[in-house]
């Protein structure tokens, strides 16, 4: 006779997937699914091309949001990315343009570009590390600290630039990192600095101890501690992290445009974020991957590109953004909710 006796497991033990690979997936075919209609409705939409363009068009953004999101699995904001790339590009051509110019914009420091390049970073890491003293140390939620620190950032590049831009006196090598041809192909070098930080995201997200303590930072920051953790010495890391990967994107910005503007960036802070959510990071942390994010921003950007393409209105593309991201989180909540009963 047989005695043994069948387990009662919960349908949630037989799970093949975990609910965060369940929602990046849900998230990838949504993406699917919009270009699909997109393509149903817009002309010429379904082309290689285009759908290289979502991607090498968008590679700044998708860039901020690596570093954004981190921080929101963490369960802190980072609205200060677009600050940063308005302040280090506005540095890096201040720096590199020679003294003795026949105006104030047009004169600068004439550092060597290698130099000017370092120092825009440092200015980058100054604001990550403003960022971290205030959220980390006098305990300020990381969403206001952030949305100050952003205007601190723009503010200063506004101040050098006199709320335009500099863009002459400039040495030739300036130009050459933000339009480089990566191996003779058509591919950007941005392009390619988008791509080696995506995918040595997943693998820290995945494969070290880094990523998982980022998860157990932003699911239990007290349990976290008390098994040892230093939270504040991790947060610190992140927001350096992310100020560093802005101030990047801000000089190869600059590069690519030969110019410091002081407007450059505006609202890529809200896009990055966007993307996340849309991506499935919970807003509260300990959920979500980059791998989402990058769905999320494929979602935002067949969006966009869908109502330029109808000749939306600029208004309007900011109405659809916001739907989007309205029914992303809707049905992301509704699915899970579903699918832990």
């Amino acid at each position: 006779m047989n005695t043994s006796v069948k387990p009662n497991h919960s349908p949630v033990e037989y799970r093949r997937v975990s609910d965060q690979m369940y929602i990046t997936l849900l998230v990838a075919f949504v993406a699917i699914g919009l270009f699909l209609v997109a393509s149903a409705f817009v002309p010429n939409f379904f082309q290689v091309q285009n759908m290289l363009n979502l991607i090498t068009n968008n590679w700044a953004v998708i860039s901020l949001g690596v570093g954004v999101s981190f921080l929101l699995i963490s369960g802190n904001f980072d609205l200060s990315v677009g600050g940063i790339v308005a302040l280090s590009g506005v540095l890096s051509v201040w720096f590199a343009q020679a003294v003795g110019g026949g105006s104030a914009l047009s004169t600068g420091l004439g550092l060597p570009y290698w130099l000017a390049v370092v120092g825009a970073l440092m200015g980058a890491l100054a604001i990550g590390g403003l960022n971290a003293l205030f959220v980390v140390k006098f305990r300020i939620p990381s969403i206001i600290v952030t949305l100050g620190t952003m205007m601190v950032a723009r503010g200063i590049a506004q101040v050098i630039t006199q709320g335009s831009q500099r863009n002459t006196n400039l040495p030739e090598e300036f130009g050459i990192l933000g339009n480089l041809k990566v191996f003779g192909t058509s591919m950007q070098f941005p392009v390619l600095f988008m791509l080696i930080l995506f995918f040595v995201a997943i693998f820290i997200e995945r494969k070290t101890v880094f990523g998982r303590i980022t998860y157990w930072i932003g699911a239990n920051p007290e349990a976290a501690k008390l098994s040892g953790i230093d939270n504040s010495k991790h947060i610190t890391y992140l927001y350096l992290f992310s100020s560093l990967v802005a101030g990047i994107v801000g000089i190869l910005l600059s590069s690519e445009f030969k110019s410091g503007f002081s407007n450059r960036g505006l609202l890529m802070e809200f896009d990055a974020l966007v993307i996340a959510l849309l991506g499935g990071i919970a807003i509260a942390g300990g959920f979500g991957s980059v791998i989402g994010m990058f769905f999320g921003a494929i979602i935002l950007a067949v969006v966009t590109s869908a109502a330029t393409g109808l000749t939306l209105s600029p208004d309007w593309q900011f109405i659809l953004k916001a739907v989007a991201v309205f029914l992303a989180i809707t049905a992301q909540t509704w699915a899970l909710s579903l699918r832990n009963k």
